[in-house]
């Protein structure tokens, strides 16, 4: 055990006593308590052994220097004392430290003082050049006081030792004056990096203040253990539509912001497990009640020195919404593909049965039983016919005929008809904007969006309702477009139906315009009407918005581009020159994969007097073409042949060998969609199917009778 250090506090404040005492004397730990913490916790590091100080304590300059003079004679002299400037009455700080070195001038002291009475030229002038003397600011650092005590114990200490032996004063000195000097330095270098690290820290919280507040995703830093709200950026603000003064000091759950309580607990629980929280999905609710789907980050900080959270909330409302439409058009555009293929398809076989029923009804050997049956089969044939046609309208293949069109004329005649259809039962309201410019459509197919809307609407209204119809101008924005994949900017005429119906549910409203999807009873409807809507709106590169709530109607809005300029076809017509038809009869290859078809054409076409050679396949085509004695002269040829075989580039072929060849394009297809649709002219050298009997034989007559080598 080291002899304890003696030192002497003189101050009339008990106070100072107490802290110093505390700092240069701390409790001591308990053995029991040392051994009951190693018991449950394990070994402990070996505690720092400090330096014991003896402490004594006086409360006016003379009752200090009676204490040290009785020291000194004891034998047991202060090594220091830490002396108060002010202690009236009496004497004052300096009164009292001359006096002690009267008696004793050995001793270190440490003059306290939180006021600037005397300068330190007025102290060295009363007590002289001295280095046992030591100012201290009150009120004083902890670590101060404690170094002071501990370098000038050690300085008495050395002294003494000095003393004692004269014969290695110098090195004593030196050794003593270098550790305390690197004690010093090791202090005032402690002092210089906590200041930078303090600096820095500051400095660093300023940038990130700025950065947090200037970012553009919405940001709110939370106090770990409470999770409430410290700071939110303006985004943020944004996203919740609530104000700083609401965020600040409120916990999210409190405020009411998460859609999903429990999933936002989950993330805090997440970060007590160590797991990243990215990215994950939560739904916020406005202040105004709207929910906003967002991915939230959390990521720990360090903010004033208490341990928080930066949350980072990206808006995903519109992604999600935009995504959930472009899926929808991608699955209608795979449905329209799927339809055009059903359509072409269905086409061959109806083109058949068109054309067998109508030459057994031109025989006039015919049963009234039997031409009745076939009579039927023919309006069945047709009826078929006008299902491929909404599937071909709305898979955006049927034939357009687009030119300027007024839009008003167009509604008014429509709805006069359906006034004329429905009677008095429903009240068809029309209106329009000042100014309508005509639109750049085909007459027949806005019609038909206009019946089918006005029937649906119908439909869905009860006696007594109203359909409200108008067209108005809209100039579509880029911003506003955004957001529906199959809007584009541009001037456009909005064409609006509206009802006061029984409205559409939420789960039915996203199918609606799929094919064959209806909610009518079983017979009341095929599924086709808003489909045909819809494809004929793409196939005008418009598009479809509806709006609906149950028991508030529906209201659709069609989008059809504004007529810039009349169209100019790109059809060549017909040479006018004179030709001289091929010698009869002429020669008819046909090239068509669809057994049944072929064989009807083939059949019905050899009893006009043709000559007739036919082919399932390009390859096949090519053999008779070469073997073919008298040559051909009318190739008939299906746009599409097996093996994805182009009917075209196989005419265009054998034009180049022929200046006899005539051509006849057969398909399922209007020719707009096809691939250098200028060269196809309908019903010249064009047909689209199903088409009777009677037609294929009119055109090929026209044919033969146009000058070879036309494609």
């Amino acid at each position: 055990m080291t002899t304890p250090n003696r030192l002497l506090i003189i101050d009339d404040n008990p106070t100072i006593h107490e802290d110093i005492k505390k700092i240069l004397c701390p409790e001591r730990v308990d053995p029991g308590t040392q051994e009951l913490a190693e018991a449950l916790f394990g070994a402990q590091p070996k505690a720092v052994e400090h330096t014991l100080f003896q402490i004594d304590s006086a409360f006016q300059g003379q009752e200090g220097l009676a204490k040290v003079e009785a020291a000194v004679r004891e034998g047991s002299p202060y090594t220091m004392a830490f002396v108060d400037v002010r202690m009236p009455p009496g004497w004052d700080g300096i009164e009292t430290v001359r006096r002690i070195w009267d008696k004793y001038p050995e001793m270190q002291v440490v003059i306290c003082t939180a006021y600037s009475d005397r300068s330190w030229e007025d102290i060295v002038v009363q007590l002289g050049h001295t280095d046992s003397l030591v100012i201290l600011k009150k009120p004083f650092d902890n670590v101060e006081v404690l170094q002071l005590a501990h370098a000038l114990t050690k300085k008495w200490s050395a002294a003494r030792e000095t003393r004692a032996r004269v014969d290695t004063l110098d090195d004593l000195v030196r050794d003593r004056t270098n550790a305390l000097s690197q004690a010093h330095e090791q202090l005032q270098s402690e002092v210089r990096k906590r200041a930078g690290i303090e600096t820095a820290l500051r400095a660093s919280e300023e940038r990130f203040y700025k950065a947090f507040q200037a970012a553009l995703t919405p940001a709110a830093v939370i106090h770990r253990e409470s999770q409430r709200c410290v700071e939110v950026n303006d985004n943020f603000l944004a996203l919740t539509g609530r104000t700083r003064q609401e965020m600040v000091g409120h916990t999210a759950e409190e405020l009411q912001l998460p859609a999903e309580p429990e999933a936002y607990r989950r993330l805090f629980e997440m970060l007590k497990e160590n797991q990243l929280v990215r990215d994950h999905r939560c739904l916020i609710r406005r202040r105004d009640g709207e929910v906003r789907e967002t991915l939230i980050s959390l990521e720990p900080v360090l903010m004033g020195g208490q341990d928080c959270l930066l949350l980072a909330a990206r808006d995903v409302t519109e992604l999600r919404t935009l995504e959930s439409q472009l899926r929808k058009a991608q699955k209608m555009e795979a449905v329209g593909h799927l339809a055009a293929n059903v359509a072409h398809d269905f086409n061959d076989l109806l083109t058949v049965i068109q054309c067998h029923t109508s030459l057994q009804l031109s025989r006039a050997s015919f049963d009234i039983e039997l031409a009745d049956s076939l009579n039927e089969v023919k309006l069945a044939a047709d009826r078929a016919s006008a299902l491929t046609k909404q599937l071909l309208a709305f898979s955006r293949r049927q034939v357009l005929k687009r030119r300027p069109l007024d839009l008003i004329q167009a509604v008014e005649r429509v709805c006069l008809m359906m006034q004329e259809t429905f009677g008095k039962s429903i009240s068809l309201v029309q209106s329009f904007a000042p100014v309508v410019p005509p639109v750049f459509a085909d007459e027949t197919s806005v019609e038909q969006i206009l019946i089918n809307l006005i029937v649906n609407a119908h439909d869905a209204t009860p006696p007594e309702g109203k359909i409200s119809i108008h067209a108005a101008p809209m100039k579509v924005a880029l911003e506003s477009a955004r957001f529906n994949p199959d809007a584009r900017p541009g001037d456009f005429v909005c064409l609006q139906v509206a009802d006061t119906g029984t409205g559409i549910a939420p789960e039915v409203l996203p199918r609606i315009f799929e094919p064959f999807f209806t909610t009518k009873p079983k017979g009341q409807g095929a599924g086709l009407g808003l489909a045909t809507v819809y494809g004929i709106a793409k196939q005008h590169e418009g598009w479809v918005e509806v709006d609906s709530k149950p028991g508030a109607g529906a209201t659709f809005r069609v989008f059809l581009p504004v007529a810039e300029k009349s169209p100019s076809s790109g059809h060549r017509s017909p040479a006018k020159t004179a030709s001289q038809p091929p010698p009869s009869p002429a020669t008819i290859l046909v090239a068509e994969d669809e057994h049944s078809l072929r064989k009807l054409i083939c059949n019905s076409l050899a009893k006009q007097g043709y000559r007739i050679l036919q082919a399932a396949d390009a390859v096949q085509a090519r053999q008779v073409w070469q073997s073919a004695s008298p040559p051909v002269d009318l190739l008939i040829i299906d746009i599409n042949l097996p093996d994805g075989a182009s009917g075209r580039a196989l005419a265009s072929e054998l034009l180049e060998e022929s200046d006899r060849l005539r051509v006849l394009y057969i398909s399922g297809f209007p020719p707009q969609n096809l691939d250098h649709s200028e060269i196809f002219q309908e019903g010249v050298n064009y047909l689209v199917k199903p088409f009777p009997a009677p037609r294929l034989i009119k055109v090929v007559e026209q044919c033969l009778q146009t000058p070879p080598g036309r494609d």
